[in-house]
């Protein structure tokens, strides 16, 4: 079986079930696991992303996207060339990689094209055992799945008795976004409630006055694409009566694949310190601008009152 895969989460997925060595092609945007990365790549976005701010990004894609052409080109050569058996890809997001109808209308090829899209954990757990399935490797689907239900029972368990904290994500920064699909669940499961977020819905714009308003315990920039260095270095917060980290979001958050538990036990460490051991995924302390003193002393505006255990 001959797999070219245009989305770096079904990269990840067919590395877990033990058949790297069937990748024969990936997207721009592959990079893990590291073996992948030396494959042809056979797709890549219409948009620079990684010489603009969040702001200009967000700009150019919806610029991209309205002109009405696909955001990702196809190098049709190469795909030609690489004869692959199956394709596969995503309807879910416009601008995360090449949906499924957009393969046959910029490339003609005779390769099953097989879309993974997932809009909450159960979603992707589900796509896992599916394409194990396709690809003949059961057991091994079950193997991964149950990893990935073992971590996420071991953090409900620890934080099963503490109070929910209130976190706000952040998948992008300007203008700020509101988690959707997976991300609120990860944060329920963590010990927390996503204030703004809508579980298995799409992420939506909104804005830090807003963010202000709803008074987290916990900001967590994860904007989708960004490790937390670039995270770190791109955000610019207003005062917040709260903790803020920025979190690898392209390796832990934004993607539907196993990874997303050990995302899980971060987001526990980061809600409940006192009671889940850091799990040694990469994240910084963000610095934000303090607020009025009355902000932070009445109870009636939350602050530091809400009792928030920095760790």
């Amino acid at each position: 079986m001959r797999i070219c895969s245009l989305l770096p989460s079904a990269t990840e997925i067919v590395a877990e079930l033990g058949l790297v060595g069937s990748l024969v092609g990936i997207s721009e945007e592959c990079d893990w696991p590291p073996e992948v990365r030396g494959l042809p790549v056979v797709t890549a976005s219409r948009v620079d992303t990684t010489q603009l701010p969040s702001l200009e990004i967000d700009k150019a894609v919806r610029e991209a996207v309205g002109d009405g052409r696909p955001l990702y080109a196809i190098d049709r050569e190469s795909l030609e060339t690489l004869r692959p058996d199956l394709i596969l890809t995503q309807n879910l997001c416009a601008v995360c990689a090449v949906s499924a109808d957009n393969v046959g209308e910029l490339c003609a090829t005779d390769a099953e094209v097989v879309a993974l899209d997932a809009h909450t954990l159960a979603e992707i757990e589900e796509r896992i055992f599916s394409l194990a399935d396709r690809l003949g490797v059961s057991a091994q689907g079950r193997t991964v799945v149950a990893e990935m239900d073992a971590k996420i029972a071991a953090v409900r368990g620890r934080v099963s008795d503490a109070p929910t904290r209130s976190v706000f994500v952040a998948e992008w920064l300007e203008p700020p976004y509101a988690a959707g699909h997976w991300i609120p669940e990860m944060v329920e499961i963590a010990g927390g409630q996503d204030v703004l977020g809508r579980a298995g819905a799409s992420s939506y714009p909104t804005s830090w006055e807003t963010v202000q308003e709803a008074q987290p315990e916990l900001v967590v920039v994860a904007p989708c694409g960004f490790d937390h260095l670039r995270a770190a270095r791109e955000a610019t917060l207003p005062p917040l009566a709260c903790r803020a980290v920025a979190v690898d979001s392209n390796a832990y958050y934004a993607r539907p694949a196993p990874r997303l538990a050990d995302g899980v036990e971060q987001l526990a460490f980061l809600i409940h310190p006192d009671l889940v051991d850091d799990p040694g995924l990469p994240y910084v302390e963000l610095a934000t601008p303090t607020p009025p003193a009355t902000a932070i002393l009445d109870p009636a505006l939350g602050g530091s009152n809400r009792g928030w255990a920095r760790g």
